[in-house]
């Protein structure tokens, strides 16, 4: 008998959060984390509490404008070098709203490893938007190039981090965030102090700080003082933001 042919693995667009808009006029797509490298299938994305807290809240701040959220499941567990399998697979993913939705603002919200492949896919053409939350970034090393920013121009960026986080360095995405303000101003950073990587904390304060932002970049509503504030301040400033405890509950704009 012949050999069998490996199947062909491909990422897949999840179920809309919550009961899908009629008609879709923007959409968030949700990348979880992963590992630095590996090949097995990855973990069913809503195994990941924070991932489906997100989507459970921007489906909701965004029900009245048209937004639909979709999880992304990714072909592969890892990043895997300069295959960047998960920044691929957020360009899919990319790919795949516009061809159900047509021309709608996409913004992709990643955490950990995700939040590296939001960053990175953020270029595509579609995205006018990032959340990169507690985001895996590599470490600086002369002899490789640096995680790229330039796709970033012309797109509006949140990174939020946890000041306690053990898994991913906080300091790695303030340096990060300082090289992508150079290419683009519409950059602002958080830190979500006495938090680690899982952000529990101040889930709270996370899931509004995100909200806010993303119907600010998808939909044109008027954004937080503090996310105002953080987008206007020179470096460091707006790249050190505390997220306020209590955020969300009485925001001023």
């Amino acid at each position: 008998m012949g050999q069998q042919a490996t199947p062909v693995r491909t990422a897949r667009l999840g179920r809309a959060v919550g009961q899908g808009p009629a008609p879709v006029s923007g959409a968030v797509l949700l990348l979880p984390g992963g590992e630095e490298v590996s090949g097995r299938r990855p973990s069913p994305v809503w195994s990941m509490t924070l991932i489906r807290s997100l989507g459970r809240a921007l489906a909701r701040a965004g029900r009245a404008e048209g937004l639909a959220v979709h999880p992304v499941q990714y072909r592969y567990r890892g990043w895997n070098g300069s295959e960047a399998h998960l920044a691929g697979d957020a360009e899919w993913a990319a790919d795949e709203v516009v061809r159900r939705y047509g021309d709608v603002p996409v913004c992709l919200v990643g955490v950990d490893m995700g939040g590296r492949a939001a960053l990175r896919a953020g270029g595509h053409e579609a995205v006018n938007s990032v959340v990169a939350l507690a985001p895996w970034l590599p470490e600086d090393d002369v002899a490789a190039p640096a995680e790229p920013v330039k796709q970033l121009a012309g797109r509006r960026v949140l990174i939020a981090h946890g000041t306690n986080d053990e898994r991913t360095d906080p300091e790695l995405s303030f340096r990060f965030a300082a090289r992508a303000k150079k290419a683009n101003r519409d950059v602002c950073r958080f830190e979500v102090h006495s938090d680690g990587h899982g952000l529990h904390a101040h889930r709270d304060e996370v899931l509004c700080l995100s909200a806010d932002f993303v119907m600010g970049a998808l939909f044109g509503c008027p954004v937080s003082r503090p996310v105002e504030d953080a987008l206007a301040a020179p470096p460091p400033i707006g790249l050190r933001m505390p997220l306020a405890a209590g955020f969300g509950k009485s925001l001023q704009r």
